[in-house]
């Protein structure tokens, strides 16, 4: 049973039409299919996608990330990589059943691959803890990133989660240290990585694993600090300006490419990524196979270089600047308050001798 949203109600009712039209037992009995009429209301429906689809503001992006019926990580997995290995255990607590981590070959090479899984329906979104990491889950990456690392092997991660799981077990077993750990690891690889958001990327959860040489994003996924729920009730104490905040906070996929967050999106077909899921995996290979192919006459040196140098021209434009030519380090622009407090302390000593000079004037007049 297809699931649809809000703004799909008239693609809905003509999808529904269809299915009647093809249905060949009428209300009297068997009937003539009506191919001409079929096709007519075919076209009617490509029409209306096509012209929603096109017209989404950032919160029905949102919404379509978060299709129920939108590919998950696991499909992608089982159906772009051959003889996929599957790996687990942190070597610490235990396995964390929200991420699939394991090796695979795509192209012929071996490849470790990593997927945020939210699951399929109840029992298994439950099992999956709905694509939310627990602690376990970050060094269980970490290892097996740190092993590829080691034999050379590049590794590809699918991103699909509303944020890292809050839960006070998670907290206990040390959540924020995990995700600090794993972005480091990510940074400090020698082997080039490269992330796709598939749907929600959010917060801490997703960078742990999509500080890539590479990111990627499909056409109506959305990567953010926080959702648009939470942004607009801490911005507006109001849940329902979920909108507002969607539109404020950046998240689709052009306007990150636009501000130089993320390197590459991957177009979907019409209707978004769950009408044509072979399609789009078919897609996402071929992505996945260029951006390696574009790292095999680089060092490890100079893999690492590119990622280093990706990140930290990220917000070069407002407020950072290169402080060289040929320096790929930043330094940041002062502002005037921050100018002026630095030559304070700079000068520190000449400013006290004036400040006691003026107050024992001000004492001898006083007295």
């Amino acid at each position: 049973m297809k699931n649809y949203l809000e703004f799909e109600k008239e693609i809905k009712a003509l999808e529904e039409e269809v299915d009647g039209l093809k249905s060949p037992f009428g209300s009297e009995g068997i009937s003539e299919v009506d191919t001409k009429k079929i096709k007519t209301t075919q076209e009617e429906i490509n029409e209306k996608l096509k012209q929603t689809y096109q017209n989404l503001n950032s919160w029905q992006k949102t919404l379509v990330a978060r299709h129920e019926d939108r590919p998950k990580a696991n499909f992608y997995i089982k159906t772009i990589f051959n003889q996929f290995t599957l790996l687990s255990g942190d070597r610490y607590f235990g396995d964390d059943k929200s991420v699939i981590a394991g090796f695979g070959l795509i192209d012929n090479k071996s490849v470790l691959v990593i997927g945020q899984e939210k699951g399929e329906d109840l029992n298994t979104r439950i099992e999956r803890n709905f694509g939310m990491m627990r602690p376990e889950g970050y060094r269980k990456c970490i290892r097996l990133m740190k092993l590829a690392d080691r034999f050379q092997i590049p590794v590809v991660t699918f991103i699909d989660t509303p944020g890292a799981y809050p839960g006070i077990g998670a907290e206990q077993r040390g959540q924020a240290s995990a995700i600090a750990h794993s972005i480091e690891t990510s940074m400090s690889l020698t082997v080039p990585n490269i992330s796709i958001i598939i749907g929600e990327g959010g917060s801490g959860g997703a960078v742990a694993l999509a500080s890539s040489n590479k990111v990627i994003m499909l056409e109506n996924s959305i990567f953010s600090v926080i959702s648009p729920e939470g942004c607009a009730s801490i911005l507006w104490r109001d849940p329902s300006k979920s909108l507002q905040a969607a539109e404020a906070m950046k998240m689709t996929s052009k306007d990150l490419f636009n501000l130089g967050i993320i390197d590459e999106i991957i177009p979907e077909p019409l209707g978004g990524a769950h009408r044509d899921s072979e399609s789009i995996a078919a897609d996402i290979k071929h992505s996945i196979i260029k951006n390696l192919r574009s790292f095999e006459n680089l060092s490890r040196d100079e893999i690492y270089d590119h990622r280093k140098a990706k990140f930290l021209k990220i917000g070069r434009d407002q407020g950072f600047t290169k402080s060289s030519d040929t320096d790929i380090g930043l330094s940041y622009r002062e502002s005037n308050i921050q100018k002026i407090k630095s030559h304070i302390l700079q000068n520190k000593l000449i400013y006290l001798g004036i400040g006691l000079v003026f107050i024992a004037g001000l004492v001898s007049i006083i007295y």
